[in-house]
């Protein structure tokens, strides 16, 4: 497509959007953890309370059950059910930083799948952000937490497949997938919510996580992968794990090490010197 004004300003509202979820999904390792419940219960619960605010926001579905569709569903219960289960079984520094390998994924597969090429570029930067990351947690990341770690990684790959699946329906809508996504993890997680119950402040961070890190979060992601590349809805929102340390810095007032700062740097760096790479004439995302 040829490069144009209104072209251009549509994928900087991609960009800017997905630093917003971004910004709301940081802050899911601290509420969960704040939550003393199941996982399973809490994905649930969390889910459901997402569900009906993505009701009330869009009131009326285009359920097609087209394979995207389905396939984004999917991939987004997994997605959402893992990682609360690996946030419980291991650190939320091991669950988050483990979980972006997406973008090895996402690289690997955008080819086939959407038919958006990888370039070299994109390689570069991908093995520059995920060792920036490293860096970031290095004083965190263990061998331990075998499992937890383990969950962790699935929730990587089913990731992946969400953002494959959104950027497949870019000319639709993902909402509907995440709505159906979400539904699906309350059906999951409903014989885990029988017979107990969280405390009043579990019920307050089960709410901040199913109306903002969850709910609006997605809402607004599902709008920023109609304007951007499948790749890009996975790098960009690489800020959430650099994010995580900065709300424990203000909650709990654990100041992160010179690692972490170096390797928050590097991921901001090369996130932001690909965007401005390529953009330009001949790069828009539509």
């Amino acid at each position: 497509m040829t490069f144009s004004s209104k072209s251009f300003n549509r994928h900087s509202q991609g960009i800017i959007l997905l630093a917003i979820a971004a910004l709301l999904w940081s802050c899911g390792g601290f509420l969960i953890k704040w939550v003393v419940w199941n996982p399973l219960a809490i994905a649930g619960t969390r889910s459901l309370i997402a569900a009906g605010l993505m009701y009330l926001y869009r009131r009326k579905f285009d359920i097609n059950w087209s394979p995207a569709q389905i396939g984004g569903a999917i991939a987004y219960a997994a997605t959402v059910i893992s990682f609360v289960t690996a946030n419980k079984l291991t650190t939320a520094a091991n669950a988050i930083l483990i979980q972006y390998t997406a973008p090895v994924f996402v690289a690997l597969f955008a080819n086939w799948f959407l038919g958006e090429k990888t370039s070299r570029l994109d390689w570069v930067m991908i093995g520059i952000t995920l060792g920036g990351m490293a860096l970031f947690f290095l004083d965190d990341l263990s061998l331990g937490n075998f499992w937890g770690n383990l969950v962790a990684l699935f929730s990587g790959i089913a990731f992946a497949g969400v953002v494959l699946f959104s950027r497949k329906q870019k000319d639709g809508s993902p909402l509907e997938s995440f709505f159906l996504g979400n539904i699906l993890t309350g059906l999951v997680g409903l014989p885990f919510m029988l017979g107990s119950a969280p405390n009043p402040s579990g019920w307050i961070g089960l709410i901040l996580l199913g109306v903002f890190q969850l709910g609006i979060s997605y809402i607004v992601y599902a709008e920023a992968m109609k304007r951007v590349t499948a790749l890009e809805g996975i790098l960009i929102p690489i800020i959430e794990p650099i994010l995580n340390p900065v709300w424990v810095f203000l909650l709990m007032g654990e100041v992160p090490g010179k690692w972490a700062v170096i390797g928050g740097v590097i991921v901001v760096t090369s996130v932001t010197l690909r965007c401005i790479l390529t953009a330009g004439p001949g790069k828009s995302s539509s």
